[in-house]
């Protein structure tokens, strides 16, 4: 089993708070995670839908003994036993009593601030990220074009799963279950179409009327089903920096997928080789990177806490990172270094003056190594850019 970082931050905190929530997309690997780090406490999967009526319909009973520790998995399907978890928690005062997982941000993060709130530690678990994967030395010389084609699911690692193949299963099993049970989308085909063009726009300003117009929808369902796709963890929002700044700066986030496989199935490519020539090239390793930052971040029990940079005038920086200190970080797939970007690193020191703490020009090459002020870090290096 790979070890997953979040490890020793379920364990910490489950010392500390009665229940610990952790979400994240389905088969990112929740289940087997508290199943490894808890394997004495009794397991319950709300999927099986006896447990889950003998669950409401009985609740009283279902939780009984009191003191017993427990595992609820895919709790989102019945919401409403969190209220007999408040209780259940305030009367016995037992850390680390319960732990729920669920593959629905919108639904659960409801339900657990309305019951849990103060009682529960949030935790969110993505699929694989780089620096878990290649610990593992078979798959420390791949490209990162390797990385971007197949994505970081467990099951296909564990199972050796052709990535065409998973993510076909994965996706029609994403549009049949869960797109249903949050929202009622009547057209899987168009939500499907929907769902393409949103792959085709990896990294671009999110622009509902242009999205709304290619997929044949209204504005207000488009915004809904970006909505979905945000709370199902499919797509991650980047927003932009406004903290400070006194420019005219674009309002709009930027649309990332949380794994780069699904997005490349989604692109129809159909191999890595296939990569080298695309046109979104370029945009898939910036969200190869981003979302490994996100993971890291996660990972740490930590907001993801980056952002990006554009005003009016056009100045860009592709990530802004708020740690212990501010840090600006330009991303270019490039294999060799260029500084026809130092630009915008040059503009962005100017701007945050006594802010600048750190300039990182993240490329796709293999060294990493200082130049004129900059640090030039190889996405094989990736972990070095976040500080905790």
């Amino acid at each position: 089993m790979i070890n997953r970082e979040l490890t020793g931050n379920l364990l910490r905190l489950a010392d500390k708070y009665p229940v610990i929530s952790v979400t994240g997309p389905r088969q990112s690997g929740k289940t087997t995670l508290v199943g490894s780090v808890f394997p004495h406490y009794h397991y319950i999967s709300f999927e099986n839908p006896d447990l889950k009526n003998r669950a409401l319909n009985d609740p009283g009973s279902f939780f009984l003994p009191e003191n017993r520790k427990m595992i609820l998995d895919e709790v989102q399907h019945i919401p409403q036993l969190l209220s007999y978890l408040q209780v259940i928690t305030d009367r016995n005062k037992i850390n680390g009593q319960f732990i729920i997982t669920g593959s629905q941000s919108l639904l659960l993060s409801e339900k657990v601030s309305q019951s849990l709130a103060g009682r529960t530690a949030v935790l969110k678990l993505l699929p694989f990220g780089l620096q878990e994967l290649t610990s593992m030395d078979d798959l420390k010389k791949r490209t990162f074009e390797d990385w971007i084609f197949h994505g970081f699911y467990p099951r296909m690692y564990d199972q050796q799963i052709d990535p065409i193949d998973f993510f076909a299963f994965y996706f029609e099993t994403y549009i049949q279950r869960d797109v249903r049970q949050i929202q009622n989308v009547k057209d899987l085909s168009q939500f499907t179409n929907f769902v393409r063009l949103c792959a085709g726009r990896i990294g671009q300003l999110l622009d509902y009327s242009s999205l709304a117009k290619d997929s044949g929808v209204s504005v207000n369902t488009a915004k809904g089903w970006i909505s979905l796709l945000e709370a199902s963890f499919i797509i991650y929002l980047l927003h932009p920096y406004y903290h400070n700044f006194s420019k005219r700066m674009i309002k709009s986030p930027k649309l990332y997928f949380t794994d780069t496989g699904l997005a490349s199935f989604l692109l129809n490519i159909q191999s890595s080789e296939q990569l080298q020539s695309h046109y979104l090239r370029g945009n898939l390793f910036e969200n190869l990177v981003i979302i490994d930052m996100v993971k890291r971040s996660f990972n740490n029990a930590q907001p993801a806490n980056l952002w990006f940079y554009r005003d009016s005038n056009k100045n860009e920086i592709d990530i802004i990172y708020e740690g212990k200190a501010l840090t600006f970080i330009e991303i270019k797939s490039a294999r060799t270094f260029r500084t026809e970007r130092e630009k915008d690193i040059k503009f962005m020191d100017q701007l945050a003056k006594e802010q600048m703490s750190r300039k990182i020009v993240l490329y796709g090459g293999d060294e990493s190594f200082k130049y004129s002020g900059l640090e030039v870090i190889s996405w094989k290096n990736l972990n070095s850019v976040l500080n905790f």
